[in-house]
């Protein structure tokens, strides 16, 4: 898309109102409590908004993970609605909701434009904004036109400002406005554009695509955290080979992992490609597979040594089937670790020496997972569980021998589950007034009597501390 096109579509705000009878969205499908806060909302005078990948997902009849929610009310008035709640962030103020069993709901307010200034510099890489804005803003400042929708329950109405229903329908990932233009201003949208492609198996547009390739070098600019914490999204997806075969293909991959490029570009990058497909398709079986028995027990250790293993193992001669020489190359696995990978990514010490164990003892234990017979000694070892868990993904990824899932899933039967009382929704969205002055009770986001979030008795009222 051309600039022009660009700014033709940013002016032209005249929203597309899709009725409920021309939508696939439905009440029945929202979560409860979400719609529990948007009620509230709308009782409270405010206009609330099911927004992003909630919606997006429920056009395409997918279970949404998060219901994030938008709203005119500001951080002040939306903590004096909702007493379960605490806000969160330094530039842009977001209120988080709790509910029981951990669920948090996230409620921000509409954000402005601001982004857009004609006068603004288009290659200042900046910050978020915090700027509160109106509905047709918060459309427009958001990243990818499938991500811009929203849902109102008053009439059961999906609103699109920016082509975002026709996208989903064509199967495209787009970004909203000029895309060199927000990719010089945040690059890290690109990162969010291949992997909502990979995760949906759309086309990523052929302006957006030629913007990422055009600017990828630009994600040096970005903070290692931030990169680090956007990668870890892809690897645990469940769709991380979809997601390596596109950042490869568009070259993201090697500016990432630039360590990765002289061996992708010699003889053996086809099958170094191969080996990478192979890994993370072993980690989206057992992440897809596992996660309908219970929780799956894959850390970030774990991810980042399947992807760094291709590499690794021509790196340092890996794997070292003799135990000493292995143990003699653990530091010079570690260095080489923290200077090719680690420090680009601002990993933590005990993750960068998590796959040092991982890579010095897979010779071993892919050995002893072959033959499922494990040595007393070795069962005693700290590091057990995850090596044993790293040798089975390897063999599943080489071999073709599928890996135990009970290795990966942690299965809580239900007479050890947490027994809860069903909690009102008058107690859920009480407000503060309500509670100085009706008695003694805990929050209902916690069983304990003390409570949580800064909350706690005093005699027979709950009081902030």
């Amino acid at each position: 898309m051309s600039g022009e096109v660009a700014e033709i579509r940013q002016t032209e705000r005249q929203a597309l109102i899709i009725p409920p009878e021309e939508h696939p969205v439905r009440e029945a499908d929202i979560d409860p409590d979400a719609l529990g806060i948007l009620r509230r909302l709308r009782d409270a005078g405010h206009a609330g908004y099911l927004v992003g990948g909630g919606v997006r997902d429920l056009y395409l009849g997918k279970k949404p993970k998060d219901f994030d929610i938008s709203t005119d009310a500001h951080p002040g008035q939306l903590r004096k609605i909702f007493r379960n709640s605490r806000t969160i962030g330094r530039r842009f103020r977001l209120v988080q909701i709790f509910f029981r069993d951990g669920k948090i709901i996230e409620v921000s307010t509409l954000r402005s434009q601001s982004e857009y200034d004609e006068d603004g510099d288009p290659d200042q890489v900046l910050p978020s904004n915090n700027t509160f804005g109106t509905l047709e803003e918060d459309a427009f400042r958001r990243d990818l036109t499938i991500n811009s929708l929203f849902y109102e329950i008053e009439h059961q109405t999906v609103i699109d400002y920016v082509g975002g229903v026709q996208d989903l329908t064509d199967g495209i990932v787009r970004l909203v406005g000029d895309p060199d233009r927000r990719i010089i201003r945040d690059p890290v949208r690109m990162l969010r554009a291949v992997r909502h492609a990979a995760r949906a198996g759309f086309t990523i547009e052929a302006a957006t695509w030629e913007a990422i390739v055009r600017h990828r070098d630009k994600l040096e600019l970005c903070p290692p955290s931030r990169l680090r914490d956007e990668l870890l999204k892809d690897l645990q997806s469940g769709k991380s080979r979809a997601w390596v075969e596109l950042a490869l293909e568009t070259g993201v991959f090697a500016v990432l992992f630039p360590f990765y490029s002289e061996l992708l570009n010699s003889p053996d990058g086809a099958e170094v490609k191969q080996e990478l497909a192979a890994r993370l398709s072993t980690a989206d079986r057992i992440c897809s597979e596992g996660s309908k028995l219970g929780k799956v027990l894959f850390d970030d250790a774990l991810l980042f040594a399947l992807l760094l293993h291709p590499w690794a193992k021509r790196q340092f001669g890996l794997p070292q089937p003799d135990a000493k020489l292995a143990r003699r190359l653990s530091s010079t696995v570690r260095d080489g670790l923290d200077a090719a990978f680690s420090a680009r990514l601002n990993l933590p010490r005990a993750t960068l020496d998590t796959i040092t164990v991982l890579f010095i003892n897979s010779a071993v234990f892919q050995d002893c997972a072959c033959t499922g017979k494990w040595p007393g000694w070795m069962k005693k070892k700290s590091y057990f569980n995850d090596c044993a868990r790293f040798a089975a993904c390897l063999n599943e990824a080489e071999e073709g021998a599928a890996a135990d899932l009970s290795l990966f899933v942690k299965i809580l039967p239900p007479s050890s589950r947490p027994q809860q009382q069903p909690v009102s929704a008058e107690a859920v969205f009480a407000s503060p007034e309500s509670s100085r002055n009706g008695g003694s009770y805990s929050p209902a986001f916690s069983s304990s009597p003390e409570g949580i979030f800064g909350l706690r008795r005093d005699g027979v009222n709950l009081r902030l501390f």
